[in-house]
């Protein structure tokens, strides 16, 4: 019996306010992980910029997004300025019967909405060292407008507020490699957790919970 089959799967949800550095965060943690599943968020606005469809988003009409909630195909779903976003279920379906761990790479509102649902889904909210980095990175990439600047970082503080009171973990991104060592042991730490773990294959469970404890002689 390998030790895989002994966790089942488990749901990591990554928030941060944009240009926190959870996208790289996400994409190392999944290289490096077995058993590893993305999630590639639906959605019904159109792409921007070098989006990819089934790379970036899934791109459907409101038509197919609401079939697709009466089908029970998203694990949560919310409308956003007039556009629908969903995180699929098939993800949460693959996770566990691979006994590996989906990530999501979400909102807050659509991380706390797969928590009441999941109570048992980490969710771990990625910091930047300060607002005046995070405002940096976003200078740097040279794709918004002063205005839209502007907006994101308010969305961001806000976003940062609502994550750092309801989320599991909180990493302060001010070193990637740190930031990741950081991640890498929080997900290892969470799939050891003795309520995560399997022990009916083991035929463990009665005695764990029914045979007192044995001092030492």
């Amino acid at each position: 019996m390998s030790e895989s089959t002994l966790h089942p799967g488990l749901l990591l949800v990554l928030s941060a306010p944009s240009g926190a550095g959870k996208t790289t965060l996400a994409r190392k943690l999944l290289s490096e992980l077995p058993g590893g599943v993305f999630s590639v968020s639906y959605t019904t606005r159109r792409p921007r910029g070098q989006e990819r469809d089934g790379v970036d988003y899934h791109f459907v009409d409101v038509e197919r997004f609401q079939r697709l909630i009466e089908q029970g195909g998203f694990v949560e779903w919310a409308e956003v300025h007039g556009h629908f976003y969903g995180s699929p279920q098939s993800v949460v379906d693959e996770a566990k019967a691979k006994h590996g761990v989906a990530v999501f790479d979400i909102d807050v509102q659509g991380g706390q909405a797969i928590k009441r649902k999941h109570p048992d889904a980490l969710l771990v909210f990625i910091l930047p060292p300060s607002m005046e980095e995070l405002e940096r990175r976003l200078r740097d990439r040279n794709t918004d407008s002063d205005e839209t600047i502007r907006r994101r970082m308010l969305a961001a503080r806000a976003e940062m507020e609502r994550g750092a009171a309801s989320y599991d973990f909180i990493i302060v991104n001010d070193d990637f490699e740190r930031a990741y060592s950081d991640l890498r042991s929080v997900v290892a730490a969470e799939r050891c957790r003795r309520g995560r773990v399997d022990l009916s294959r083991l035929k463990l469970e009665a005695s764990l919970t029914s045979e007192p404890a044995k001092g030492r002689e």
